[in-house]
């Protein structure tokens, strides 16, 4: 008996796979396309489980769609610009570039065991310059069609690593790298416009059927529609009226102030005016942009002295503070409070000892507010107070409709819909990411660089020493070579734009650059026509919201400058959130107290404890992400050089449903390798047989291979990975214990390959070659279910005794209910039951019970 080596036939079936060439993709018009793509990696350097099954997933797809058929692009590149890079070359004194570098080949080299069906010619990064130079090209097009404006805007800044922060990279009002706490600044800002596209991102999101239903809802509350009211609040001292936003205009009659933001025409009036009003303003702008930092910050205010007059009531007048929790870029900058039914306003009016007063009540309770705001759903019926339209009991929508009306009718309020979308900051002060290419001149203004003239490479030195980067700020301000150039319009000298673009836009449009990945313009029309769009999609649910938010806009903005067909507005067909990769983090306390966390290779488990080699105990702490921070990440090189690439394949798809998070235990491991080994012996044990041997039990065997077939499809296509494999478990079960023919049994282990291709591909290649298959299993056309054979000629019928089941029978599927009933009472138990009497009643259900009444 031969011995199942996952070491010799994985690298053996790689090479051939590669001599082959079996995965480049090629345009060709004899077969469909089909364009599976997974999210692609940040180069860390160190590839764990995660990627493992993520990559395995889209791998599944793309091999199963290449033996059906159809002309597969499975492309692999790297998101390799952003600031990690940098820190690394600040901690280590290197260059981003290098570590960069030195990562991907670090991680194509472990990625490669893996098997993974990949087009290896298409990769790129989007640190090489042939990239970000069409980026670069990207964004002059854009800008030409006014889809790209510069501007004055309040940023999360970074007073340690000194550069803007997205919302998304401020965590707990902290820099997600640095750990400082963020500032607000303004600064002249790059803006793309997506907030032209609110409306349309929104409603296209009911085209998305093969998104999931998270992932839509998720986009359309970041969108975040709304219709309110604007209207003006008069103010008593003459001066120029304020102008606010409200998307709940029927609480108007519980108004207890108004607030302003601190970057507001008027406090930025009276900031300059008085030293308090500046000191409390720049208090305000230590804190971050986004919504949780400004949610959970302490709410500060400061009374201006302004009053006004409300709409309602000339005599009613309401103050006017600078509020810290008040953006001036959503709305007017400018809102009215009313504290009972805004929980956020309450904690502001509790504080300030503002008055609060109910604009409603809960039918059935008069309770005024104390500190919790009455805040019900907006379907749901209360009891006005004194309601301007005249609303006794109404939901909240009805009185929000009734209330626009009412303002416009008396003339002192428009009905307006807005957008939660904001345009999308690009501006970063660093060094590693793609230049801006414009430049500024003093007599020319803001020139575009020239397209001849990219790309806008990176400068490696500094005037040939190595760029400091322990220097705080962007390294690119103080290069004077790099920096200083020609106007572009009129040759005078001038300065190039410092600031690079946010990582998100690298990775907003990779996915149309893999279809032509060497082309000398961002696309090529003829195979982005071909191959767009993405069939499969499949990444992490974290970036379910801005990746997926921002390549669709990208893409509208492409297809405007004619680099995608108008197909391609929405690249994404289908997509698929994949669960995590989960394990045990070890933990023991070090100096300071401070936690120690320690790989799972460093740790024995006896008796649900865990123990360091030394025979410290640790902390075991169960099923969480695997993350480096933490040291709980398995290398799948070591699972590779340990079971092979088609034990971890295997394990990460059959032990949950994909869309939930797995956790990888060594013993799962072991187990999934051991049921290698037996499908191996098995496929040996069936080689090793005489060849014309006759058997038993030909036909049931061919009938539960068609079955498998039928089901592992199904599992496949409907990314049901787990259930396929469920069905692949019990076909080997079956033909282990066959007794068919040789013929058959041979026909059954190939079709078992076959089926596990996708999954084990070399395992199964090993299998199809060792049985005399031809070719590759890898392009043998995918079994086709005979659906004569899944057609059941018996029924099991199951036997009720006086309302209890004591056993069942098989008879044929078109037996007359007479013989029927007569097998039943022959039954054992029912003759027990019966006790030689006869039965009261015999009721049959054809194909499906036989109730018996004794």
């Amino acid at each position: 008996m031969s011995r199942y080596s996952a070491t010799e036939i994985e690298a053996k079936w790689q090479e051939a796979w590669d001599k082959a060439g079996i995965f480049q993709a090629k345009r060709t018009g004899d077969k469909p396309k089909y364009y599976v793509l997974e999210m692609f990696p940040y180069p860390s350097g160190k590839l764990h489980m995660g990627h493992v099954r993520n990559y395995t997933m889209g791998d599944v797809i793309a091999r199963y769609k290449l033996s059906t058929g159809h002309n597969v692009l499975h492309p692999m590149g790297f998101d390799a610009f952003g600031m990690p890079a940098e820190n690394a070359a600040m901690a280590s004194g290197g260059h981003p570039k290098d570590w960069t570098y030195a990562n991907i080949d670090t991680m194509v080299e472990q990625m490669k065991p893996l098997g993974l069906s990949l087009d290896w010619s298409r990769m790129f990064a989007t640190c090489d310059p042939e990239y970000y130079g069409q980026q670069q090209a990207l964004f002059l097009d854009f800008l030409e069609k006014g889809l790209v404006y510069r501007k004055n805007a309040v940023v999360n800044w970074d007073p340690i690593d000194m550069t803007v922060l997205a919302n998304e990279q401020v965590e707990n009002g902290r820099g997600w790298r640095s750990g400082a706490l963020v500032e607000r600044r303004e600064l002249t800002q790059w803006f793309f416009k997506i907030s032209d596209f609110s409306e349309e991102l929104l409603s296209a999101l009911d085209t998305l059927e093969n998104w999931p239903a998270k992932v839509r809802l998720m986009q359309e509350n970041w969108i975040g529609k709304s219709r309110g009211l604007q209207f003006a609040f008069e103010r008593t001292d003459g001066g120029e009226a304020i102008e606010v936003y409200t998307t709940r205009p029927d609480t108007l009659m519980g108004a207890s102030f108004v607030g302003i933001s601190p970057d507001h025409p008027i406090a930025k009036q009276l900031e300059a005016e008085s030293e308090e009003v500046a000191a409390f303003v720049a208090e305000c702008r230590k804190g971050g942009t986004t919504e949780e930092a400004i949610e959970t910050a302490e709410k500060l205010g400061y009374d201006t002295g302004i009053r006004v007059k409300h709409p309602l009531n000339p005599d009613w007048e309401l103050p006017v503070w600078i509020a810290n929790f008040i953006l001036m870029d959503y709305g007017t900058g400018a809102i009215f409070a009313c504290p009972a039914h805004d929980q956020r306003d309450l904690d502001f009016c509790r504080k300030y000892d503002l008055p609060v007063t109910n604009a409603f009540f809960a039918l059935a309770d008069d309770s005024s507010v104390e500190n919790e705001a009455l805040v019900p759903a907006k379907t749901e019926k209360v009891r006005w107070v004194d309601h301007f339209a005249g609303l006794t009991e109404a939901s909240g929508e009805e009185a929000i409709n009734a209330t626009v009306d009412f303002a416009e009718k008396a003339g002192w309020g428009q009905g307006v819909t807005k957008y939660r979308l904001r345009d999308w900051g690009l501006s970063r002060q660093r060094y590693w990411g793609c230049p801006i290419p414009v430049v500024h001149c003093e007599d020319c203004g803001v020139v575009p660089e020239k397209k001849e003239n990219l790309p806008i490479a990176l400068p490696y030195d500094e005037g040939g020493k190595p760029i400091d980067f322990s220097v705080p700020g962007n390294p690119l301000d103080r290069h004077p070579t790099w920096r200083d150039c020609a106007c572009p319009s009129c040759g005078k000298p001038a300065k190039r734009e410092t600031d690079t673009m946010d990582t998100f836009v690298d990775s907003s449009w990779y996915f149309a650059r893999f279809t032509a990945p060497r082309a000398d313009t961002p696309t090529d029309m003829a195979e982005a026509e071909y191959w767009m769009n993405v069939d499969q999609y499949i990444g992490g649910i974290e970036h379910a919201i801005l990746h997926l938010l921002y390549s669709r806009f990208f893409a509208r903005a492409m297809q405007i400058c004619g680099h995608l067909p108008e197909k391609s507005i929405e690249p994404f067909d289908a997509l698929f959130t994949q669960g995590m990769v989960t394990h045990a983090i070890y933990k023991t306390t070090g100096d300071n107290h401070r936690p120690v966390y320690h790989y799972p290779e460093e740790v024995e488990l006896r008796d649900g404890k865990g123990f360091l080699k030394d025979g410290t105990e640790v902390e075991i702490i169960p099923s969480a992400k695997m993350s480096k921070s933490k040291n709980n990440v398995v290398d799948p090189l070591h699972i590779i050089s340990s079971f092979g690439a088609d034990t971890a394949r295997w394990f990460v798809l059959s032990d949950s449903p994909p869309e939930r998070d797995v956790e990888w235990t060594a013993a799962g491991a072991e187990a999934a390798y051991k049921h290698l080994n037996r499908v191996w012996n098995l496929c040996d044990r069936i080689g090793a047989m005489d060849p014309d041997s006759a058997g038993e039990g030909d036909e049931d065997l061919l009938r539960e291979m068609h079955k498998a077939i039928r089901d592992v499809t199904l599992g496949v296509d409907s990314f049901g990975f787990n259930a396929a494999i469920a069905k692949l478990y019990a076909f080997t079960n079956t033909l282990a214990k066959s007794k068919a023919s040789a013929k058959v049994q041979k026909q059954a282990i190939m079709t078992l390959a076959q089926l596990m291709s996708p999954m084990t591909p070399h395992l199964a290649e090993d299998i199809w070659n060792h049985q005399g298959g031809e070719g590759l299993c890898a392009t043998a056309p995918w079994p086709v279910a005979d659906e004569t054979m899944l057609v059941e000629d018996t029924v099991t019928l199951p036997i009720q005794i006086n309302g209890k089941r004591r056993g069942e029978i098989e008879v044929a599927k078109d037996l007359d209910k007479a013989e029927v009933e007569k097998l039943a009472l022959a039954h054992e138990a029912v003759q027990k039951a019966l006790n030689g009497g006869a039965p009261k009643k015999v009721i049959v259900v054809p194909g499906r019970i036989v109730n018996v009444v004794a």
